[in-house]
C-alpha cells in the first residue's frame, strides 16, 4: 500500500523545481494534493498530468487570503488537510552586500522576506486549525543557507535562518497536536528565480557552470536534481515520522562533514 494513501496535502510553489518533484512523489504515494503557485501554465500542466488527484490555485504566497482559499479547496475536495508543505521561495543569486545600492537593498529585502518568510507564516496560519483536526504536520523547505554562510547572499541566508527559527518555535507551540519539520536541500539544478532588484548586481551562470560549482562544494561530489530531495519530504509527511518534530533533514550532499577544506 502507498505510504500516503488518502492523505490530503497542501503545497506552495509546487508547479516547478523541487516543489514539482515533490507533488509527483506525493501522488505516486497515494496522496491528494492542492497546489498554490503563481504559474498558471505550470499548474495547468499538473492538472493535465494528475487529473482529479490534484487541485490547483493560481495565487501569491504573500497574500493570506490565497492560502485560505487553498486550504478551503483542499478540505472541500478531499475532506480534510493532513500535511502542509511550505515550499515557495526566491533567491538572491549570491548578490554581494557591498555592491548593492541602498534602494535595491531595501526592495530586495521586502520582496525576498515577504515570499520566503511571510509566505511560510501565512501558510502555517491558514492551515493550522485543519492540521490540528487531523493531528497532521507541517514541512518547510529550508536550505543549507539556514545553517552555513555562502549558500546565497545576505538576503537569502537571513531569510532561511528566519525560517529555521519559525520551524523551531512552531514545533514547540503546536506540540502535541501538529508536528513541524523541514527539509534543507543543498545546491540543486533548479530554476529558482532571482528577484528583480538584484539582477543588475549578479552574474547569471549557465547550468553547466552551476553544476560544476555544486559538485565541488559538497563532500559527495554530486550534482543534485529536484528528485534527489523527494524522499525526505515523503518520510516527514508519513506516519512513519510520527515521533519526529522540530527537526531538519539536510539533503545537501553532506555539507556538515566538509570540514575546513
Amino acid at each position: 500500500m502507498a505510504e500516503l494513501s488518502g492523505k490530503s496535502v497542501y503545497i506552495t510553489g509546487g508547479a516547478s523545481g523541487i516543489g514539482r518533484a515533490v507533488v509527483e512523489g506525493l501522488v505516486k504515494e497515494g496522496a491528494f494534493v492542492t497546489v498554490l503557485d503563481r504559474s498558471a501554465e505550470g499548474l495547468q500542466e499538473l492538472q493535465q498530468q494528475f487529473g482529479e488527484k490534484v487541485r490547483t490555485i493560481t495565487g501569491d504566497v504573500t497574500i493570506y487570503e490565497d492560502h485560505q482559499r487553498a486550504v478551503e479547496t483542499a478540505v472541500e475536495a478531499f475532506g480534510k488537510l493532513d500535511v502542509l508543505i511550505s515550499n515557495a521561495g526566491v533567491f538572491d543569486a549570491f548578490a554581494k552586500f557591498v555592491n548593492v545600492t541602498p534602494e535595491a537593498m531595501s526592495e530586495a529585502y521586502d520582496i525576498l522576506f515577504s515570499i520566503n518568510v511571510k509566505g511560510s507564516f501565512f501558510a502555517a496560519k491558514a492551515a493550522v486549525e485543519e492540521l490540528k483536526r487531523t493531528r497532521g504536520n507541517i514541512i518547510f523547505t529550508l536550505s543549507g543557507a539556514s545553517f552555513y554562510p555562502d549558500g546565497g547572499g545576505v538576503w537569502y541566508t537571513a531569510s532561511k535562518h528566519a525560517q529555521l527559527g519559525l520551524l523551531r518555535q512552531l514545533a514547540f507551540e503546536l506540540a502535541p497536536d501538529v508536528r513541524v519539520n523541514a527539509v534543507a536541500p543543498g545546491g540543486t539544478l533548479t530554476a529558482l528565480s532571482v528577484i528583480a532588484p538584484l539582477r543588475p548586481f549578479v552574474n547569471i551562470v549557465d547550468n553547466e557552470t552551476k553544476a560544476k560549482s555544486i559538485k565541488t562544494r559538497n563532500p559527495l561530489k554530486i550534482v543534485m536534481a529536484s528528485e534527489d530531495h523527494v524522499g525526505a519530504y515523503l518520510l516527514l509527511a508519513s506516519d512513519k515520522a510520527r515521533a519526529i518534530t522540530g527537526e531538519v533533514i539536510s539533503s545537501d550532499g553532506g555539507l556538515v562533514v566538509r570540514g575546513l577544506s
